[in-house]
């Protein structure tokens, strides 16, 4: 019970963006010193031959001396897709404070 609060603790702001089979986790939190990081969770469910499932999960951490670079870069490659192949928008986000 102790690690579930302490879990509970260091989120601080979530968003999670729903598309099709994926669905992406957003989640602000904080290190023991206090400072705030980001965990970007990618989450996929698969389904077996029998109907049950599994998700495959994915996750990154960006520290914020990261952030400019990290953003420049997935901003020049979000850029250069949208101009090859346009764009196609059918997502749903939403966000929680805690």
């Amino acid at each position: 019970m102790a690690d579930r609060d302490a879990m509970d603790q260091e989120e601080i702001y979530s968003k999670v963006l729903r598309a099709g089979r994926r669905t992406y986790f957003f989640d602000v939190r904080s290190t023991k010193a206090g400072d705030y990081y980001l965990t970007v969770t990618e989450s996929k469910k698969f389904t077996h031959d029998d109907g049950s499932f599994h998700y495959k999960k994915h996750k990154i951490y960006l520290y914020k001396e990261d952030f400019s670079a990290f953003k420049e870069n997935l901003d020049e490659m979000m850029e250069y897709i949208i101009n090859e192949k346009g764009t196609r928008s059918n997502f749903r986000a939403s966000s929680k404070r805690f």
